[in-house]
């Protein structure tokens, strides 16, 4: 079974981290250093409980389910340094990829993160897949994160493709909910990996 375009595709909107390119074990790693520095344990339930949620929110999150006093930008910086000191172990998710390329120039093209600016364009860089998208959504450019559809309606208007013609291509249950809540076809790749 191989990965698919659907036949009403018009255009074709990618999450980043865990579906292009696999920086999940790297986020993973990053988050527990961080939460070392705080003292507590950051387990693989809060980590996939919280999969498509940008850093600063899920840093309040945590402050206020675990009651903790972290500085959400200080934390934030801490575990952004731990994940971009070894970036250059970040590879590509093959499916998802050999069908961005095999598409390439084919139908308009984007990211929809939950990653900061500048963390997503030091991934998409470092993976070399930085020269096929020159629409970038990230959560510097939205109010509503992920489940909300902001991010990825924002990705369609840029396209100029209509919601219901993007096809979402998704790791996790956040951007899932997200894509369908926009009204578009939400693909789960991860039993293509």
């Amino acid at each position: 079974m191989n990965l698919k375009i659907d036949n009403s595709a018009e255009g074709l909107i990618f999450d980043l981290d865990g579906t292009l390119v696999d920086t999940m074990p790297l986020h993973f790693e990053a988050w527990k250093t961080m939460a070392l520095n705080y003292g507590f344990e950051f387990t693989s339930e809060i980590f996939y409980g919280y999969a498509g949620i940008p850093t600063k929110k899920i840093i309040m999150m945590l402050n206020e389910e675990l009651n903790l006093s972290m500085d959400p930008l200080e934390a934030m910086n801490i575990k952004e340094d731990a994940f971009l000191s070894n970036l250059k172990l970040v590879e590509p998710i093959e499916p998802v990829v050999e069908l961005l390329y095999k598409n390439n120039g084919k139908l308009p093209v984007s990211v929809g993160t939950g990653s900061r600016k500048h963390m997503a364009e030091k991934i998409l860089k470092a993976s070399g897949l930085d020269e096929y998208f020159s629409i970038v959504i990230t959560a510097d450019d939205v109010k509503n994160f992920k489940p909300h559809p902001e991010t990825f309606l924002a990705c369609a208007e840029l396209m100029g493709v209509r919601p219901e013609g993007c096809q979402v291509f998704e790791d996790g249950d956040q951007g899932l909910t997200a894509a369908r809540s926009g009204g578009m076809i939400a693909t789960d790749i991860r039993p293509f990996v």
